[in-house]
């Protein structure tokens, strides 16, 4: 992955997983216009390399990240280093969009801005020690641009719940509304990430990718729309030497050599 010069998160790349840190610990890792910038530019770094298999989120220190930062919602901060790329919308498009799988390390509260992140995440691992809400209410706000991804995974009663009484959610409870998929031990939180991270690094990666297409692009459509969609999707799998490859395998009980193609 290209090396940049970020200011406000951290960005490492090893064993096929791309490790993205929201770094800054002081404001208990509050997103703004400058680490919105930076993440736009880590994705689409880690997307461009074909040594990356998946990618992981999570926070510096305590927090995984406390939401926008209100002293920079009038505007952008002095920090910004790099040529912008888009804003906080354009951020949580680009992490629907994936075609690598994603994981939100969710190792401390996500609120706000940063649960509107760990929703945009293929994967949620978050400690048990987390809490994850939606808290604008309390200070005049309403969370609007959220609202528009959480939507597409809480029960519509509930996320109103959460959303006109402020709530913050245990780990458990974020786990039983379908937030994130494992609350953990804080001991366990980097080996439950590293199941996933482990398992994609197993997989074909063309077969990961035209299927995490398939899931975003036929989102809506109505089942007779669909299934000749998917067929068609199939029928493109099937024609891919990784595709050959596993079948090849499995009729000879060996294990498949990916190359992606």
């Amino acid at each position: 992955m290209e090396k940049r010069d970020y200011s406000q998160i951290l960005v490492e790349s090893a064993d096929g997983v791309a490790r993205v840190t929201l770094n800054r610990e002081a404001r208990r890792n509050a997103i703004g216009p400058t680490m919105v910038n930076e993440l736009l530019y880590a994705l689409e770094d880690a997307h461009a390399s074909e040594a990356v298999r998946s990618i992981v989120i999570t926070g510096a220190g305590k927090a995984f990240c406390a939401g926008g930062d209100f002293s920079q919602m009038s505007g952008g901060d002095s920090a910004e280093a790099l040529p912008p790329k888009g804003d906080y919308k354009d951020l949580l498009l680009a992490l629907l969009a994936t075609t690598k799988p994603i994981i939100a390390r969710v190792n401390g509260h996500a609120m706000g801005g940063g649960l509107g992140i760990v929703a945009c995440c293929t994967f949620g691992v978050a400690s048990a020690e987390a809490k994850l809400g939606t808290p604008e209410i309390n200070v005049g706000l309403f969370p609007f641009m959220i609202m528009a991804v959480l939507e597409r995974i809480v029960p519509r009663r509930r996320l109103v719940e959460m959303m006109l009484c402020g709530e913050r959610l245990s780990a458990e409870e974020a786990a039983e509304v379908g937030l994130i998929n494992r609350a953990v031990r804080p001991a366990e939180l980097d080996r439950q990430v590293a199941h996933y991270t482990s398992a994609v690094q197993e997989k074909s990666p063309v077969a990961i990718r035209l299927g995490m297409q398939a899931i975003r692009e036929t989102e809506g459509m109505s089942l007779e729309e669909k299934l000749p969609d998917l067929s068609r999707r199939l029928m493109e799998c099937l024609a891919t030497d990784d595709a050959r490859e596993g079948l090849s395998a499995f009729l000879e009980k060996r294990d498949p050599v990916w190359t992606g193609r």
